[in-house]
Parts: C-alpha cells; sequence; structure tokens
C-alpha cells in the first residue's frame, strides 16, 4: 500500500528535502549530497549526489558525478552519470559519462560522449 524507499541491504534511507542552490546564490566549494540537488544558482565546486537538476540559471564549474542528471544550464567540466538528459538549453563543456544520454535538438556540447 506504501511505497518502501529501501537500498540493497534493506536498510530505509531517510527521504530529506533536495538541497537547493537558488539563482541569486553562489558557492565555492564541493557539494555532496545522498539525495536530490536543484541548482538554479552558481557553483564552483565538485558536485556529488543522487539526482541532479539544473535550471536554465544554473552553472557548474567542476565535476558531477550522480545517478541521473537533468541539465537546462551549464556545465564546464566532465559528468558521470548514469542517466543524463541535456535539453535544448544545456550548455555542456566537458565529457560525458553515461549509461543512457539523452540530447533535445538545441543543446550545446563540446566534449566526449562515452558509454
Amino acid at each position: 500500500m506504501f511505497s518502501k524507499d529501501k537500498t540493497d541491504t534493506g536498510v530505509r534511507r531517510k527521504s530529506g528535502a533536495p538541497t537547493i542552490i537558488s539563482s541569486d546564490m553562489k558557492v565555492r566549494g564541493d557539494l555532496k549530497s545522498d539525495g536530490e540537488i536543484q541548482i538554479d544558482g552558481e557553483v564552483e565546486g565538485d558536485v556529488e549526489g543522487q539526482s541532479l537538476s539544473i535550471g536554465e540559471s544554473g552553472i557548474i564549474t567542476g565535476a558531477v558525478k550522480v545517478e541521473s542528471a537533468l541539465v537546462l544550464g551549464q556545465i564546464n567540466g566532465e559528468i558521470r552519470a548514469r542517466t543524463v538528459t541535456l535539453s535544448k538549453s544545456a550548455r555542456v563543456k566537458g565529457d560525458v559519462l553515461h549509461e543512457t544520454l539523452t540530447i533535445e535538438p538545441g543543446a550545446q556540447l563540446e566534449g566526449h560522449c562515452k558509454r
């Protein structure tokens, strides 16, 4: 009746609010989260988490390592993710290492794509 969020070990994971970097915020340093990260501002550093969503005004200068990434903004650095979606407004300068890659018409990618 109720869905359970469990890891492979059967231990229930904490269900917390997503980490949000708003459009008026600039962060210098690495971000690491066990959950969802939403970036509408600017991050100078590496980002690691479960899922990442970068808004149209979002900018990351650094490496990204997540399970799933939805990019509407800009990334200057390598992306490592199982699932990567580059929307029509995405601008990526760096390599993309992925299992599944979706690129919408209009997205800009300067780098190599490796499966």
